[in-house]
Formats: structure tokens, C-alpha cells, sequence
């Protein structure tokens, strides 16, 4: 198994300190901040590769540093914090990454469930859970399980998750749902089709972050961020610091959302 790295920050830890300063927060308007925020975490390997370290240290320090986020967001008052995990087109990756992936998921998820109870961390899962190895399984079910009650911010790691999957999956759940209950034609609006995603729950981010400085959606949410606030920076995930949300929930609340009009 590989070794797992010491752990610099802990959501137990973090919790009984403020990320931001007062005069931080007074820069927002509470009013106009994002319900729910989508992250595409990119850059670890690059941002190992730039620390002349093995890959694996950083997707350690991207898990790290997500420990971090979530404690920011909760603090701003985000309700729902969705981000890409593994997507479906990752486990063409090299079989040590994935297995390196693979412990740390199940580390993490072991290892960090009371500490998201005593937060207030909703923790649940996107994607096709069906197709992880089964230990993965168990830990997401137990995590799921014990933060179900919380209500603080809720965590949604898309993991075995792609966009295009999961319309597919919607589908087919639709052509179940037609066997027992026929649908008509004129039923198949898109709210009710969003009642078949993996999202259904939560709704449609308001504001899409991508780090790494990648322009591309890379299969993530395809239907949900339809009209979905971006921002993109060049800053490698382990280096997008609360500071760094701090300035894309600035810039989200700079620009006129239109949604069509």
C-alpha cells in the first residue's frame, strides 16, 4: 500500500478557526453569493512535477487542500460544494496512479468521517459508484451514512463520473420508469428530466471553478452548468488557497448574471 503522507490540516482542527478576517467577509454580499459551486480540482500532477515531487504527493496535497476549501466555503455560508474526484475517462490513467487514488479515497473517507459529523459536513457521491472497487464502496456507504444528519455545507464528490454517463444513466432510468408507468411525450420537460441526475438534490451550480488554467469542461456537469458562472485560473489545485475562492466568489458577484436574457 503506499504510504500515506502526514496530514497537515484536519477538518477537527480547522474547524475551531476562521479562514477569513472580518474585513474579508465584509467584502461579499451575502445576498448575491453562490448556493452551490462546482470545482474541476486540476493540476496536482502538475503541480508535483513543478515541486520536483513523485505524482502521487500531489494528489496527497490536493486532498489536503480540499480539507481547507470546504472549511472556507462552509464558513462563507455555500450550502453545496460539488467536486471532480475521478471522472470516468481517468482509469485510462497509469494502474499505480490509480491505484494511489483509489487508498487515498478510501483513506480519506476512513479517516475523516467523524471530524465532517463534528463539522457539519453532508458528505455524498455523484458518478457510478457500481463501478469502484468495493472498499471504496463500503467507505463512501459509511460516510454517507454517518453525516447524513449534518447541515452545514454538503460535500459531493464526483467520483467514476462523467457528464455523458450520466445523461446515459438518466435515460435509462427514464425507460425503467416508462416499463411500469408510460410517459408521454409532452412529460419529458427538462425539470423533469433533472429529476433523473445525479444532482437532482442539490440543484445547478451557480458558479463552475476550474483551476490548472485548462479551458475545457472536461466532461464535468454537462447538463447542470448550462448557465453556470466560470472562473478559471492558472493556479495548480494544491496551490488555490480560501484566499484564492475568496476572489472567484469576488468576481462572481461583479458580473450581471443573465440566464438567457
Amino acid at each position: 500500500m503506499t504510504a500515506i503522507p502526514p496530514v497537515s490540516v484536519d477538518l477537527e482542527t480547522a474547524k475551531n478557526n476562521s479562514v477569513f478576517t472580518p474585513d474579508e467577509i465584509e467584502l461579499l454580499d451575502p445576498n448575491i453569493l453562490p448556493r452551490h459551486i462546482a470545482i474541476i480540482m486540476d493540476g496536482n500532477r502538475r503541480w508535483a512535477r513543478s515541486e520536483k515531487l513523485q505524482m502521487v504527493a500531489g494528489h496527497w496535497e490536493g486532498a489536503e487542500l480540499l480539507t481547507e476549501i470546504v472549511h472556507a466555503s462552509a464558513e462563507l455560508g455555500i450550502e453545496t460544494l460539488t467536486v471532480y474526484g475521478f471522472s470516468t475517462e481517468n482509469w485510462s490513467r497509469p494502474g499505480n496512479e490509480i491505484k494511489s487514488l483509489m487508498e487515498m479515497f478510501e483513506f480519506y473517507l476512513n479517516h475523516k468521517r467523524e471530524a465532517m459529523v463534528e463539522e457539519g459536513i453532508c458528505f455524498n457521491v455523484i458518478g457510478d459508484e457500481s463501478g469502484l472497487p468495493s472498499k471504496i464502496q463500503d467507505a463512501i456507504q459509511k460516510t454517507r451514512k454517518a453525516t447524513k444528519g449534518c447541515s452545514r455545507i454538503n460535500l459531493v464528490l464526483a467520483i467514476n463520473y462523467g457528464g455523458r454517463d450520466e445523461i446515459r444513466r438518466a435515460v435509462e432510468k427514464i425507460l425503467v420508469r416508462h416499463e411500469t408507468c408510460r410517459i408521454k411525450p409532452q412529460e419529458l420537460t427538462e425539470d423533469f428530466i433533472g429529476t433523473f441526475l445525479d444532482t437532482s438534490r442539490w440543484g445547478d451550480p451557480d458558479l463552475l471553478i476550474r483551476t490548472g488554467g485548462e479551458m475545457r469542461i472536461s466532461n464535468f456537469l454537462l447538463w447542470q452548468i448550462s448557465y453556470s458562472e466560470l472562473y478559471i485560473t492558472d493556479k495548480f489545485w494544491p496551490d488555490f488557497t480560501p484566499r484564492e475562492l475568496l476572489e472567484a466568489l469576488l468576481e462572481y458577484q461583479s458580473r450581471q448574471r443573465r440566464v438567457g436574457r
